[in-house]
C-alpha cells in the first residue's frame, strides 16, 4: 500500500513537472522569438522614452513602427510601380497593383500618425532601399521579376514580425489600428509576391 501511495505522489509530482513545462517553456520560445524579429527588424530606440498621447502613450517601439511604415512606402512604392509597368508575366504585374494599392494606404496612415503626435519620418530611402531600387533598374526582362520579388518578399518577411509584436504591446489605439492595417496589407503582398512563383525561400535568412 505504501509502495503503491509512493508511485501515485511520484506521477503527481510529475505531471506538475509537465504542466508547468508546459505553460512555461512556449512563452520562453515566443520571448525568445520576439527578441529574434526585433533584432531582425533593425528597430532603433530613439532615446526620448514614452510620449503622453490623445491616443495613449507613444513608446520607442511605436514611434520605429510608425517610420518604419513610413520609410517602407518610400522605396516599395516605386518598386510597386515598377512591376505594373516592367513586370513580363501577368502575376509579377499583379503584385505590383497590390503593392501600389497596399502602399498608398499604409503611406498616408504613417504620415496621419506622423502629425498627430508629432513623430518625425524619414522624406528618402535608406541606403540600402536605394541599392534595392538600383538593382532592379539595371535589371532587365526576367532578371527584373526575379530581383524585385526577392528583394520585396525578404524585406516583407523581415517586417511581419515587428508588426505582430507592435500589435501585440501596443497601448496606443492609432498605433494599433495602424499595425492592424499593415499586417493584413503586409500578409497580402508576401502571398501575391509568392504567387509569382519566383521566390527563392532559400536565401530568405541570408544576412545582407
Amino acid at each position: 500500500m505504501t509502495s503503491g501511495r509512493a508511485i501515485g505522489t511520484v506521477l503527481v509530482v510529475l505531471a506538475l513537472a509537465a504542466t508547468l513545462a508546459a505553460l512555461v517553456m512556449p512563452s520562453t520560445w515566443f520571448e525568445g522569438n520576439r527578441s529574434s524579429a526585433l533584432a531582425r527588424s533593425g528597430w532603433q530606440d530613439d532615446g526620448k522614452g514614452t510620449w503622453k498621447t490623445e491616443y495613449g502613450p507613444l513608446t520607442p517601439l511605436d514611434r520605429d513602427f510608425i517610420r518604419k511604415v513610413r520609410s517602407a512606402g518610400l522605396w516599395e512604392l516605386p518598386a510597386g510601380r515598377s512591376a505594373q509597368e516592367r513586370g513580363t508575366t501577368k502575376s509579377v504585374r499583379i503584385a505590383g497593383d497590390h503593392l501600389v494599392d497596399g502602399h498608398t494606404e499604409l503611406d498616408r496612415r504613417a504620415v496621419s500618425a506622423g502629425r498627430a503626435m508629432k513623430v518625425s519620418l524619414p522624406t528618402q530611402p535608406t541606403g540600402s532601399q536605394k541599392e534595392y531600387l538600383n538593382d532592379m533598374e539595371i535589371a532587365e526582362g526576367k532578371e527584373f521579376d526575379k530581383v524585385l520579388v526577392q528583394h520585396l518578399r525578404k524585406q516583407h518577411g523581415v517586417v511581419f514580425g515587428l508588426i505582430s509584436i507592435v500589435r501585440d504591446k501596443t497601448e496606443n489605439s492609432m498605433v494599433r489600428s495602424l499595425a492592424t492595417r499593415a499586417n493584413a496589407i503586409v500578409l497580402d503582398h508576401i502571398t501575391v509576391l509568392e504567387d509569382t512563383g519566383l521566390v527563392r525561400f532559400e536565401e530568405m535568412n541570408d544576412v545582407e
